[in-house]
């Protein structure tokens, strides 16, 4: 698991990309001994439903001793979890390499014949490969790779939104489009995503309407940048009634507009919740045939009942 506790923060400042109310606040966590001890490293032995660490075949008469490990280009310091590691064999008739042995293990030992071998160590979206000729005496090799960490979060003002609430897609930005590659979709709040040392474009989406956020944040190798995006919206709760502070009709039909017309979002029930960004719109609300609306403003961090009178 990631532990947190175990980095210094560092502010980092960076810059906002596209929007001018989207702030973002990052810093950047001296995080060697953290990032090795991220989600989807290998368990320790104290982890209930931990599964057994790999174990290497005993070497045969003849073959030889293939240890690796790897570390991060930016301070050369070892990556003690995270990493897939995978042997594959070159073939004399130029097919393709196979693979022949794989490991999760931070610093695995592979009982091989002498030859060329091509290795290949995969931490989370980032990998390094190297040729390497084992010979009857054995061969220790080290890895270097280029990538850091990235924890997203997102708040209102000073108050953190729920993860729950909180959708992330990561991009590679491409020339003249900041969303040219969808790197990762669907990424949750607080969970950590190992990418190559770059630049990302990052979408945040609060609630499922029209509350979104987006920045540039820099990823270090041997880093876990921390990120958090301010949103700049609310939740309502939507009512249609016969008066002010009434009860709620059930089974209404509402639709939330733009001043323009344009729809924002549909929901049907007594008192439907809708996250919305902050600003104007129009709601329309519909109950046997009837059609009733009002006007209503957001403002960022209010959240608060919207009650459309029936009349």
């Amino acid at each position: 698991m990631f532990q947190r506790d175990e980095f210094q923060t560092v502010a980092v400042p960076m810059k906002a990309a596209r929007a001018a109310i989207a702030v973002l606040m990052v810093s950047v966590l001296a995080a060697l001994p953290a990032l090795a001890q991220t989600p989807g490293a290998t368990p320790s032995a104290t982890t209930p439903g931990s599964p057994p660490p790999d174990t290497a075949p005993a070497i045969r008469p003849g073959q030889a001793t293939l240890s690796l490990s790897a570390q991060f280009s930016g301070n050369r310091k070892p990556v003690r979890s995270g990493l897939v590691w995978r042997v594959l064999s070159e073939s004399a008739d130029g097919s393709p390499p196979k693979i022949i042995a794989r490991s999760s293990n931070a610093e695995p030992s592979f009982p091989l014949d002498p030859g060329v071998y091509l290795l290949h160590a995969a931490y989370g979206f980032a990998s390094a490969t190297k040729r390497v000729t084992l010979g009857a005496q054995g061969l220790t090799d080290r890895l270097s790779i280029s990538a850091g960490g990235l924890s997203l979060a997102g708040s209102i003002g000073e108050t953190p939104i729920a993860p729950n609430l909180l959708n992330f897609s990561v991009f590679v930005p491409l020339q003249g489009n900041s969303e040219g590659r969808l790197v990762a979709s669907n990424v949750k709040s607080g969970e950590l995503i190992r990418l190559p040392e770059g630049t990302y474009h990052v979408v945040s989406t609060y609630g499922d309407s029209n509350a979104i956020q987006r920045s540039d944040v820099r990823v270090e190798s041997g880093q876990v940048t921390q990120a958090t995006l301010h949103h700049r919206a609310a939740q309502v709760t939507l009512k249609l009634v016969a008066g002010p502070g009434g009860e709620a009709f059930a089974g209404t039909a509402f639709s939330v507009l733009t001043p323009g017309g344009d729809v924002i979002r549909e929901a049907i029930g007594a008192f439907p919740q809708v996250i919305l960004a902050e600003g104007d719109y129009v709601l329309i609300a519909r109950q046997e045939g009837q059609v009733f609306s009002r006007d209503f403003k957001v403002e960022a961090g209010r959240d608060r009942d919207i009650e459309v009178i029936a009349r």
